[in-house]
């Protein structure tokens, strides 16, 4: 098992300081193992959620309420829809009404994309804690927000 303290080589005033940091240096791990998973299919975690979205919706949606509904807010959503755009994974649909709006949405192709991808991509990083402790982590996590 992990131990903050030896893998950074620190020590903390008190548990909630070293807490904190744990909480970040197991958030940036995570970031790098999905970086990594994510590199084989052309996309990031981030373009990935887009799509994740874009599809659960079942219809076009503006870009604010994609950006509202991503789980790590970005503020370069726009940049990494341009990208999901030249791949022909979405779709652009300017609105007939007003020039401004503009809604995405899942094209075929992203469609397929997302079935390529297994289903259990976080598997193994929660594959040293139970469901009993999954929860107590997440209550807690809730908690601290």
């Amino acid at each position: 098992m992990g131990d903050l303290a030896k893998d950074i080589n620190s020590t903390f005033p008190n548990n909630r300081v070293k807490a904190l940091l744990n909480i970040i240096y197991t958030a940036n791990w995570i970031t790098s193992c999905q970086n990594e998973f994510f590199k084989e299919f052309g996309i990031s975690p981030q373009q990935y959620n887009i799509l994740r979205i874009l599809r659960g919706a079942g219809e076009p949606l503006k870009v604010q309420t994609i950006k509202d509904r991503m789980l790590e807010r970005s503020p370069n959503a726009t940049r990494l829809m341009d990208k999901l755009c030249a791949k022909n994974y979405i779709e652009r649909l300017p609105s007939e009404h007003d020039r401004r709006v503009v809604k995405i949405v899942i094209t075929k192709e992203g469609k397929e994309l997302l079935e390529s991808i297994p289903k259990n991509l976080n598997k193994d990083l929660l594959k040293n804690i139970d469901e009993d402790e999954a929860k107590q982590l997440s209550d807690l996590l809730d908690k601290m927000r």
